[in-house]
């Protein structure tokens, strides 16, 4: 494996800069297609894989889980070490409209997040998640699209020592990897859900195989942030990509490369359907933003600083 650089993650967890999520697995992705997309990444250096347990997306109860089985069904038919992978999944908040996970869980409590490690450990056919994360809060935040926090909102909710407690005691079983000592951030959603590639505000208004044109009114989260009606949106992208253009670079390669420069980012998570698509995101670890390109990206983000709240 080689062409994408890795970073020390933990003294005993290296993880590639890029990192494939997994969410269209099981959806857009048939289990062949998702096969062609992991053995693209692997071989070209992506050890670090990203799933949860409510995906693909739109989450549906027919498919919740297929995404980590598709990847447990890929590293066992190509009997990869599982030392040699990096594998990240996320235990479902607090959701009343997904009855099918755990009942619809109330609360992220002890109970919930036992039942959700174990359940994906047998989806995923291992001993061990290296990366287990709480997708969403259990405690009133802004989400979504929501920019203003509003106080009558706030509930009692679990406490963090309980779910700390949980994900301990998990480390003590060997359920999950320990021993992190300091923790960098993982950029999700880099490319907007595809906007920044500029395919949505093409002439024809993008492939309707995209995502949100897909999924279009069937997909509350995604659409929320990334509403392609939003007038910012649109002017924020024309701006970027009027950027790339003049530097001579693919609208990708700049979105990427951007955030893989932040010196606090270990690993960009993307998604992708496509082999080609998969292809432009590695593409940008071979590009190195100059100060005159950082410049000019800066100078559209004070005019447009939060386009996707």
């Amino acid at each position: 494996m080689s062409g994408v650089p890795l970073f020390n993650l933990a003294p005993n967890l290296t993880v590639s800069r890029l990192c494939l999520g997994t969410m269209t697995f099981g959806e857009q992705n048939t289990l062949a297609e998702s096969f062609r997309l992991l053995d693209h990444a692997f071989h070209a250096g992506i050890n670090f894989f990203d799933s949860a347990e409510m995906y693909p997306v739109p989450q549906r109860a027919p498919t919740c889980g297929a995404s980590e089985e598709y990847l447990a069904r890929w590293i066992a038919q190509r009997n990869i070490p599982r030392d040699r992978l990096v594998i990240a999944t996320k235990v479902a908040g607090p959701s009343a409209q997904m009855t099918w996970i755990r009942g619809g869980p109330t609360c992220l409590d002890a109970a919930n997040i036992t039942q959700a490690i174990d359940n994906s450990l047998l989806r995923m056919q291992m001993d061990y998640i290296d990366l287990y994360q709480i997708h969403w809060p259990d405690r009133y935040v802004p989400m979504f699209g929501e920019t203003e926090y509003d106080p009558v909102r706030q509930y009692s909710s679990i406490s963090i020592e309980e779910q700390l407690e949980a994900l301990s005691t998990a480390v003590k079983a060997g359920k999950a990897s320990g021993g992190v000592e300091y923790i960098s951030f993982l950029a999700y959603s880099p490319l907007a859900m595809g906007i920044l590639s500029g395919k949505y505000f093409s002439a024809d208004g993008g492939p309707t195989n995209a995502r949100l044109n897909l999924f279009k009114g069937k997909y509350s989260e995604g659409e929320s942030r990334y509403n392609l009606s939003n007038k910012v949106i649109k002017a924020a992208t024309m701006e970027y990509l009027n950027i790339a253009k003049t530097y001579g670079l693919h609208p990708v390669s700049l979105a990427i490369a951007f955030v893989l420069r932040h010196p606090l980012v270990a690993s960009v998570i993307f998604g992708v359907t496509k082999s080609w698509q998969l292809q432009e995101v590695l593409n940008a670890c071979k590009i190195e933003l100059t100060s005159e390109v950082i410049e000019e990206i800066n100078k559209v983000h004070s005019r447009f600083p939060n386009p996707c709240p």
